[in-house]
């Protein structure tokens, strides 16, 4: 299994440089071939046969929505990624089955999601042996270690200078922080909602508006309802619906 082959298209120069340098940190990604038009995209796309098109949106003569559109007529269809500073391109978007949007100016933690979910597109069987690692999430209290599945945790906070881990069948206080356990909960399905929560993502139950772009949300089991900065609502809505 080779790396996933990449077609960028920008009309601006600095902006197919600055996502190719940052797909050049993402070992399953190999950038093939960059076009600066919607014309020269289609060209390229015939030849290189990409796994994964990053669009950008606006671009003169020919939009990315046009050149998607006419891609899909290959026989080989790739992946769209579209790019844009303006997010009320996105329905438009995914109306062509686009897996994922961008927006400017880039950010790494967003592309990071973006290249997961390019993984678990094209090689499901691999991402699902990934997520299915056996383990369990060591807990010191006192002098004892206790030991936690991780399917059992409901969400983790942050409080002062402890680490709360809240399970079904009890509580923890650990001086881990939330950084280092959230770095150690990666192969499962743990999302960040805010600075200071981590919440398992199979328990989450509704998602309820709440003001300046933030929502609330409400997990099973769970009385208290927690905050989800809007900065995190986008990627979480991804990785939670179909």
């Amino acid at each position: 299994m080779g790396p996933i082959s990449a077609l960028i298209v920008d009309d601006e120069r600095y902006a197919r440089e600055e996502l190719a340098y940052l797909l050049g940190k993402f070992p399953s990604v190999q950038v093939f071939g960059e076009a600066e038009s919607g014309e020269a995209a289609i060209l390229k796309a015939l030849q290189i046969q990409p796994d994964v098109v990053f669009l950008d949106v606006e671009m003169p003569k020919m939009n990315g929505i046009e050149v998607a559109k006419t891609l899909t007529e290959l026989k080989k269809v790739p992946l769209f990624i579209f790019a844009t500073a303006y997010p009320q391109f996105a329905v438009e978007a995914f109306r062509i089955n686009a897996i994922d949007y961008l927006l400017k100016p880039y950010d790494e933690r967003q592309l990071k999601q973006t290249v997961e979910r390019i993984e678990k597109t094209l090689y499901p069987a691999k991402s699902v042996e990934s997520t299915e690692k056996l383990g369990k999430l060591a807990i010191e209290t006192g002098g004892d270690i206790d030991y936690i599945l991780p399917q059992d945790i409901l969400y983790i906070y942050r409080d002062d200078k402890v680490t709360k881990i809240i399970t079904q069948t009890g509580d923890y206080d650990v001086r881990t922080t939330l950084k280092e356990l959230e770095s150690r909960l990666e192969p499962f399905s743990f999302f960040r909602i805010h600075k200071g929560y981590l919440v398992n993502l199979k328990y989450v139950s509704r998602l309820t508006p709440w003001f300046n772009g933030a929502y609330q949300l409400e997990l099973d089991g769970v009385d208290q309802k927690l905050s989800v900065s809007r900065n995190y609502v986008k990627d979480l809505r991804q990785r939670l619906e179909l």
